[in-house]
């Protein structure tokens, strides 16, 4: 098994909250070199989105790892530094602990992780986002495995007409609602309209029970496409995506 994960923190703002200063950058971009070559990672690209570092990482350890997010929160606080030292805003204002604690559940930085058996081929999708709403991943999620006009391949491949089970979060009620889409659709758009209750279809997924079975086994999931759950509901959303490998 491989796991992908994005973790990411504003360590503070080049330029109010508008963008990630060069020297952070090529900081965390040193520490993942690091890692990487110590045999931490299998894997890692350092990404920013408004102000917040991103850290992709793969490696083996699964999900909530301690090694993994303790080299996350290590390598914020080296951003931190950088960021008192030239005098940006907000230095260090996602990092919420003055010590690490065996994972960031709680601690500030966001998180989103994926765990899964890797094809020959295996594409990724990492979408990032700040200054959002919970639901900001709503209608990508509901145009990529829901609309055909976007997606054509649900019309095309008869494989994909049973089409997918949607889980929706009411965070106000702390409630999730399953969809079976396409059949209660419109009943799903009610709710994915109001982002700023309802957060995203987490994880659409075939459901065996409708197709008689077909689809049992996991990995045929994780060919059409499979998206995890947020480490934590906040303004800036990452989701990585599984992408379909064709063969």
């Amino acid at each position: 098994m491989i796991t992908l994960s994005i973790i990411k923190a504003d360590t503070g703002g080049f330029v109010g909250h508008s963008a990630v200063h060069p020297d952070m950058m090529a900081e965390a971009r040193r520490e993942m070199t690091r890692a990487i070559e110590s045999g931490l990672l299998i894997d890692g690209h350092v990404a920013s989105c408004g102000d917040d570092v991103s850290l992709i990482m793969t490696h083996t350890y699964g999900p909530d790892a301690d090694l993994i997010h303790s080299f996350a929160w290590d390598t914020f606080q080296a951003t931190t530094h950088i960021a008192k030292e030239l005098g940006l805003y907000g230095a260090g204002q996602d990092l919420l602990s003055d010590a690490f604690s065996g994972n960031l559940r709680g601690m500030g930085p966001g998180y989103a992780e994926l765990e899964f058996e890797e094809r020959p081929s295996e594409p990724v999708i990492c979408f990032l986002a700040d200054k959002t709403e919970p639901g900001a991943w709503n209608l990508p999620l509901y145009k990529i495995f829901a609309d055909p006009f976007n997606t054509a391949g649900l019309v095309i491949d008869q494989k994909m007409h049973a089409g997918f089970t949607f889980e929706v979060y009411d965070l106000y009620e702390e409630k999730r609602i399953i969809f079976d889409c396409p059949a209660e659709l419109y009943e799903m758009l009610m709710y994915i309209g109001a982002p700023a209750r309802y957060c995203d279809p987490h994880r659409p997924f075939q459901d065996a029970r409708r197709d008689r079975g077909r689809y049992q086994h996991p990995a045929v999931v994780a060919h059409r496409g499979q998206v995890c759950r947020q480490g934590r509901s906040r303004d800036d959303r990452s989701l990585p995506v599984r992408a379909a490998c064709r063969g």
